[in-house]
């Protein structure tokens, strides 16, 4: 079968780098992609939200399943699109219905969502314009740390931790007040910060059934030891030595089964992947955040580790036989670690030459690429975030190690990584 993957970063480019293995998978393509998808299929030129580019490359390719990388084609309706045209409603999307994906298009429909079907997670209330007074006073008298979360989609940056009250009325009056975040801070969550650590866990769903996937573990500061600011993330690994059957036992229990009951209850249509990112505070998982794809860089981190056939498993969605997929997971360890241009998140530079690339993948290694492009036969660097490695080991230490022996051999101008990845594992 012919597959179109949407996007253009390292979830994207390991997504491809894994289905080009299918023997299922005829043709390849990705839209946009970027210069590492290319190696793997053919990349398209047009955004992954330009629904009528897509219906074109759904009828002219002959694709039969379409899976959608980033949130905003989800968010914006991109599964209902499909389903609603009588000429490309064959195609098999992986993705939820937009009115699932407000599981992450929306923080405070996500709050609604895990307090009506007793999901723990932390106590909230939520403000706009018209209660924006009382949600001072709320401020004014909460417990610090405080968080505050704009409702849409804020490119991975609408959620603010603040240490003093003046901070959280100062970040709300921004939100709010002046648009901070655009559309997406109209409306404020404001919860309960909580303690312990965090943890990415993934299901693939039908709405009915579910497989668990690899867990894993990110990592976002931009600094060492995890200070500095918040970047889109700097790493990952799984598996995570914590992650013990107990504790997977209570996430299934508490979270997982709740959330996909919930789904039915409110008969959502949802076909693919839903990213639950918890906090555990002395063994007891709480939900932060739903997110209805999967995570970058966590992905480069768990597809790695999948052993069973991607593309069957996708189809197993379609055809009703999720609950007979069992997912072989490698036993070793796998880190992945960014390399990002100089001055990411802040302003940085584009369009710097890559070299080592050439030499760089392996079985054991594998070089994903997130910003990068190619012109005039060289490889550029396109973005923040450029390139993601993905190394396996026998534990996260050896994993890490062997990932930056690879990242050494890479060079551009600026480069930057944290060789504190799993830092916590040694």
């Amino acid at each position: 079968m012919n597959i179109l993957i949407l996007g253009s970063g390292g979830r994207e480019h390991a997504f491809a780098w894994k289905i080009k293995q299918s023997p299922l998978c005829s043709n390849l393509y990705i839209a946009p992609g970027n210069a590492g998808t290319a190696q793997c299929g053919t990349n398209l030129n047009f955004k992954a939200t330009d629904f009528d580019a897509i219906k074109n490359a759904l009828i002219d390719l002959n694709i039969s399943m379409l899976l959608v990388g980033p949130e905003d084609p989800l968010v914006k309706g991109i599964y209902d699109f499909v389903m609603a045209d009588a000429s490309i409603q064959h195609v098999q999307v992986v993705g939820p219905s937009a009115n699932a994906a407000q599981l992450e298009g929306s923080k405070a429909y996500a709050k609604a969502f895990m307090q009506t079907n007793n999901i723990p997670t932390a106590a909230y209330q939520e403000f706009d314009k018209s209660n924006y007074t009382e949600g001072v006073a709320y401020i004014s008298q909460h417990a610090l740390p405080i968080v505050l979360k704009a409702d849409g989609l804020a490119a991975g940056k609408g959620v603010l931790i603040c240490a003093t009250h003046q901070e959280a009325i100062d970040a709300f009056e921004d939100m709010i007040q002046h648009s901070k975040f655009g559309t997406a801070s109209e409306k404020v969550v404001v919860e309960s910060y909580l303690n312990g650590i965090e943890v990415s866990v993934f299901v693939l769903t039908d709405g009915k059934d579910y497989c668990l996937l690899p867990e894993a573990k990110d990592y976002k500061r931009i600094g060492e030891g995890d200070t500095g600011l918040n970047t889109g993330g700097m790493g990952a690994v799984s598996p995570i030595p914590f992650f013990d059957e107990t504790l997977q036992n209570k996430i299934i229990t508490r979270i997982i089964k709740p959330t996909i009951n919930g789904l039915q209850s409110a008969q959502m249509i949802y076909h693919g992947f839903v990213f639950i990112g918890l906090m555990i505070d002395n063994g007891e998982p709480y939900v932060i955040e739903y997110n209805c794809r999967m995570g970058d860089p966590e992905t480069e981190v768990v597809i790695p580790r999948i052993k069973n056939d991607l593309v069957e498993i996708f189809l197993s969605l379609k055809n009703g036989s999720l609950s007979n997929i069992q997912i072989e997971k490698d036993s070793r360890s796998a880190a992945t670690t960014i390399m990002v241009s100089g001055g990411y998140p802040g302003n940085y530079e584009v369009e710097k030459p890559i070299s080592g690339l050439e030499k760089n993948t392996s079985e054991d290694c594998i070089v994903f690429h997130s910003g990068t492009k190619s012109k005039d036969n060289q490889i550029l660097t396109n973005g923040g975030r450029v390139l993601a490695v993905t190394a396996f080991g026998n534990n996260i230490p050896n994993a890490v190690l062997h990932a930056q022996k690879t990242l050494s051999e890479i060079h551009f101008e600026g480069q930057y990584f944290r060789s504190d990845i799993g830092y916590e594992f040694e």
